[in-house]
C-alpha cells in the first residue's frame, strides 16, 4: 500500500484544463467514494482521455444528448455510463463548461476501505484486482447511473471528493492507444498509466462484434 498520500482537496480549477493535460495529471491522485457503509479511497493508476467534438472515440463527438449531457460541464462532475447491458464506467468531466471532455477512470489501487470493496468484488482473487479495469473500478466503488452528474469537487460531504495524493513523475507515466476503441478514435495514444503498477489493466485492441445471423 502507498503511504504518505497528500490529503489536500483538489479544487475545480485542477479539472478546468484541457483533457490531455488533466488525464496524466490524475495518475497518483486519490478519489474518495463516500458510501453509506463508509469511505473507499482509490489511488488512480490508469486513465483514458476523451476530447468531445475533436475525438471520434468520444460519446460527445456528435453533439449533446440526454445520455452525455454531463460531459459538457461544469468540470469536476462525474459522468457515468452503462455499457454492454451490464457494466457501469466512471469519468471525471474536465475543461471549460460547454465544451465536452472527460477522463475515464480505468484502474486504481484501493488504499482505504478495501473491506467494503471486497464485498462488491467477490470474484477478485487479490486486492490488486479490485479496481483493475473501468467496470471493476465502478463496481468496487458502488457507482451506477444514479451518480451521473455528482460533484467530485463539492466538498467532503458529497458522494465523491478528490485529493492531491502523490503525483507521478513523468518518466513513470506510460501512454498508448485506448482500449477497445475502434475507427479513427482508436489511433489516439490517449491512455495513460503508471508504469509497473500491478493494478493497471491489460491493453486490449478493439475486436469488432460479430453480427448475429438470422436463420
Amino acid at each position: 500500500m502507498i503511504t504518505e498520500l497528500d490529503r489536500t482537496p483538489l479544487t475545480r480549477d485542477f479539472l478546468h484544463r484541457p483533457v490531455l493535460d488533466v488525464a496524466p495529471d490524475l495518475l497518483g491522485r486519490v478519489l474518495v467514494r463516500n458510501t453509506a457503509e463508509g469511505p473507499i479511497e482509490l489511488r488512480i493508476t490508469e486513465v483514458e482521455a476523451y476530447d468531445g467534438a475533436n475525438d471520434p472515440g468520444s460519446h460527445a463527438y456528435r453533439g449533446r444528448t440526454a445520455r452525455n449531457g454531463v460531459m459538457f460541464g461544469p468540470p469536476g462532475h462525474v459522468y457515468v455510463y452503462f455499457t454492454y447491458g451490464m457494466w457501469h464506467c466512471m469519468n471525471l468531466v474536465c475543461g471549460p463548461e460547454g465544451v465536452a471532455s472527460a477522463v475515464l477512470l480505468r484502474a486504481g489501487e484501493i488504499v482505504e476501505g478495501a473491506d467494503l470493496a471486497r464485498t462488491r468484488r467477490l470474484s477478485a482473487r487479490k486486492d490488486d484486482e479490485l479496481a483493475k479495469g473501468p467496470a471493476r473500478l465502478a463496481t468496487a466503488l458502488d457507482v451506477d447511473r444514479s451518480l451521473d452528474g455528482a460533484d467530485a469537487c463539492g466538498g467532503p460531504d458529497g458522494p465523491f471528493s478528490l485529493r492531491a495524493g502523490r503525483p507521478v513523475a513523468s518518466d513513470l507515466v506510460g501512454n498508448g492507444p485506448r482500449t477497445g476503441v475502434s475507427g479513427e478514435g482508436g489511433v489516439h495514444p490517449w491512455r495513460f498509466w503508471i508504469t509497473g503498477d500491478p493494478t493497471v489493466s491489460p491493453y486490449r485492441a478493439h475486436v469488432p462484434r460479430r453480427r448475429r445471423r438470422h436463420t
